[in-house]
């Protein structure tokens, strides 16, 4: 079949990789102008990941990651408690997202095409870009995350997403830019802090080159903090021309005041490590947290995979995953059956276990932010 991918991302390229191994003739539309390299952090490694990496032949980028085998609590008392724990593997979305954009074939992957509409008939869909031109694929797989328009057409327009009622402020600095003190208690741990309405956590991960070596990796942080309310949302949203993005202001955007009032914060209310994180990090950048859950994961010719189908809280680690276990389902089911038997099959074994990630990710994030 002609399949359109929507969107660039991992979720994108994840489908876009196993289908394009099944002869699949597949271009990935992405509406970014320079690509997507750069604007991820660090996640943490999960079965769903790992198994898509194999599926793909990208089983080594596994081994680029960074193992933490303790965890450091920081508590009330300023004493952090460090405890072990199972083997954690820590992973660069940067040298996941090069690997798999490198492997798409010449032209198949598009830059600045935003695609602004889609017209679904009973033997094509028909795709209209931003520059007024169009294309036409026999299947279109929606990895146009938060912001999908895909999801309009499989879900309908009123399938918005609701914000929580907090935002994740988050950092990712070379390691070598901590302080020796802080190097100390944070390097090679799984760091967490818990206070009311809010909570950090900070881990290593690979260089930006996929750097494993002491010293040459990075430290990603995320601080999640109330901003209740859009007009609060909006203040931590707007970038250094006060124009306010509308789901996650991207690194070197904030502003000098933002990012002032996120330090004296930060001095005032973390431990001395996080705190010295947070201050060392000069392009700390945010997201708002919000949910959505699909009513719907296709249509005719239309499949949702990865935000597009569920926005689920970064608590649960598994957004990433979510979208690798997509992948891997909707490859499944179109080898196997024609294509509405295997969108209906797809749809089936997915839309649950999205549900079941969106209600662990809303608990945990209750339980979280709560004053207590």
């Amino acid at each position: 079949m002609r399949i359109a991918v929507v969107g660039g991302s991992l979720a994108g390229l994840f489908a876009a990789t196993l289908l394009a191994q099944d002869g699949h003739d597949v271009t990935v539309y992405e509406r970014s102008l320079h690509g997507l390299g750069g604007r991820g952090a660090g996640f943490l490694g999960k079965r769903e990941t790992f198994a898509v990496l194999r599926a793909s032949g990208c089983e080594h980028v596994a081994r680029v990651g960074v193992v933490a085998r303790e965890r450091i609590v920081f508590g009330e008392t300023g004493i952090p408690l460090v405890q072990p724990m199972p083997p954690q593997m820590q992973i660069s979305w940067d040298a996941i997202y090069r690997v798999f954009r490198e492997r798409s074939a010449d032209g198949r992957y598009l830059l600045d095409k935003k695609v602004e509409h889609l017209r679904e008939h009973a033997d094509r869909v028909v795709l209209r870009f931003g520059d007024g031109n169009e294309a036409m694929a026999d299947l279109v797989v929606g990895a146009d995350g938060i912001a999908s328009i895909a999801r309009a057409v499989v879900d309908g327009p009123s399938a918005l997403n609701s914000y929580a009622g907090y935002v994740g402020w988050r950092g990712l600095l070379a390691e070598s830019r901590l302080p020796s003190f802080a190097g100390e208690e944070l390097r090679d741990r799984f760091a967490y802090f818990r206070m009311p309405h809010s909570h950090m956590i900070g881990f290593l991960v690979p260089g930006a080159g996929g750097e494993t070596e002491t010293g040459r990796r990075r430290y990603n942080w995320v601080w999640y903090r109330p901003a209740a309310g859009a007009a609060a949302r909006n203040d931590v949203l707007a970038d250094g021309q006060g124009r306010v993005h509308q789901y996650s202001l991207p690194p070197g955007s904030v502003s000098e005041r933002a990012r002032e009032w996120l330090l004296t914060d930060a001095r005032r209310l973390l431990p001395r490590s996080f705190a010295a994180a947070v201050e060392e990090t000069t392009r700390p950048f945010a997201q708002g947290i919000f949910d959505f859950e699909t009513g719907r994961m296709v249509s005719r010719r239309i499949a949702l995979v990865g935000d597009a189908a569920f926005v689920v809280r970064p608590h649960t680690g598994m957004g990433i995953a979510k979208a690798a276990a997509d992948a891997i389902a909707l490859r499944k089911h179109l080898s196997s059956a024609p294509l509405e038997t295997a969108l209906r099959s797809y749809a089936q074994e997915r839309i649950q276990a999205g549900r079941a990630v969106a209600a662990s990710g809303r608990e945990l994030g209750s339980r979280l932010m709560s004053p207590s």
